[in-house]
């Protein structure tokens, strides 16, 4: 992974200047500027799926909804108290709106809880990335001591099997498997209800060729984010969430970020990022690149959610990646082309699923 980080970002760099040169010439040429925007755009992103579709977890309708009932089931904790939509509420665009996450025992984690909205879309999952796709991070929390606190795989299969319709759920969902329910398809099941989180926004419109979908100004904020170079690390279909690249490249992010962290903040000052799973010094405060999609939402801002105001944390993204300072003018334009990337909530997700009923034998929650 580390490897193809460079590259990657190199190449983007590369096919905006391109672009960029391009759009010139043709202006030359009489184009309309708005022309020229649109096509820049749909270069560096694209419009969203109507579904994350995994060749090795197919996406099918009673998996997706037996997955819905154990991303809200309780019971896929120790205490009987958390599940998956504790810190990633669907209600709230996927995130819990907290500095860091809260988990088993009250315990506070040491980072802010990343949003699932979309999330099937992106290469890697963790702000470390050390899970490849949404089906392997579902398995992380519950079994995590300050998370979920689940003790085991077994325990977490145990306790779901004392509980008889959930025995015919995974029945349903993975038909042609002599033991449908294992830790494995808990983990398979969740994701597959996550790759159909799907925001679809005005942005999307805008990508199918309808410019009257996006206003002058957020127009404006549109090419403000392409020149200054943003969609170098934000690009793709989830403007965002595809390269793992250092947070602090021309200044050190907990500097910037320094008068934003008060003694009572839960916040780490300092995080190494991917180096505490890779132990490799190129690794050292290298995050995976967030998603811009519902950026408006999805405050507070960064790994460790030390800044609230997504103005705020913009100026800081210029000035610790790119070295420079935003004009007033600049952020409005740029605010104004995030509020472009709220999207629609799935209805169906939003409706809270009837839970099974416990017997005398399911495992009693402990605190």
């Amino acid at each position: 992974m580390p490897a193809r980080r460079r590259p990657t970002l190199i190449v983007t760099l590369l096919t905006i200047l391109s672009l960029t040169l391009t759009t010139n010439a043709t202006a030359q040429g009489g184009d309309a500027p708005g022309d020229q925007l649109l096509r820049t755009a749909q270069a560096l992103f694209a419009p969203l799926p109507d579904v994350a579709a995994n060749l090795e977890n197919p996406v099918t309708d009673t998996k997706v909804e037996l997955g819905k009932m154990l991303y809200y089931e309780p019971r896929l904790s120790l205490s009987g108290v958390f599940s998956c939509n504790s810190c990633h509420n669907i209600a709230t665009y996927g995130v819990d709106n907290l500095e860091t996450a809260t988990g088993h025992g009250w315990a506070q984690g040491p980072r802010n809880s990343p949003t699932v909205m979309n999330a099937a879309l992106q290469a890697s999952q963790f702000w470390d990335g050390r899970a490849k796709d949404v089906e392997e991070q579902a398995g992380g929390p519950i079994l995590n001591p300050i998370e979920m606190g689940i003790p085991s795989q077994e325990f977490a299969v145990a306790r779901l099997s004392s509980i008889p319709q959930y025995a015919e759920l995974f029945a349903m969902a993975f038909p042609d498997q002599a033991e449908p329910l294992v830790y494995a398809n808990v983990a398979n099941a969740i994701g597959a209800f996550e790759r159909t989180l799907i925001t679809p926004a005005r942005f999307d419109t805008y990508l199918g060729g309808d410019q009257s979908a996006l206003s002058d100004l957020e127009k404006t904020g549109l090419q403000t984010f392409i020149s200054y170079g943003c969609a170098g690390c934000h690009s793709g279909t989830t403007v965002g969430g595809n390269s793992l690249q250092r947070f602090g490249v021309v200044e050190s992010y907990w500097e910037a970020t320094r008068e934003f962290v008060t003694i009572d903040t839960p916040t780490m000052g300092m995080d190494v990022g991917r180096f505490a799973v890779t132990h490799e010094t190129q690794d050292l405060y290298i995050f995976k690149v967030p998603t811009l999609r519902n950026i408006t939402r999805t405050y507070p801002y960064f790994h460790d959610g030390s800044v609230w105001d997504l103005r705020d944390a913009t100026q800081i993204m210029a000035r610790v990646q790119l070295g420079r300072e935003l004009t007033d003018e600049d952020l409005d334009a740029l605010m104004a082309f995030y509020a472009t990337l709220e999207g629609e909530i799935p209805a169906y997700a939003l409706q809270l699923p009837v839970l099974p009923a416990s017997t005398t034998e399911t495992a009693k929650p402990q605190h």
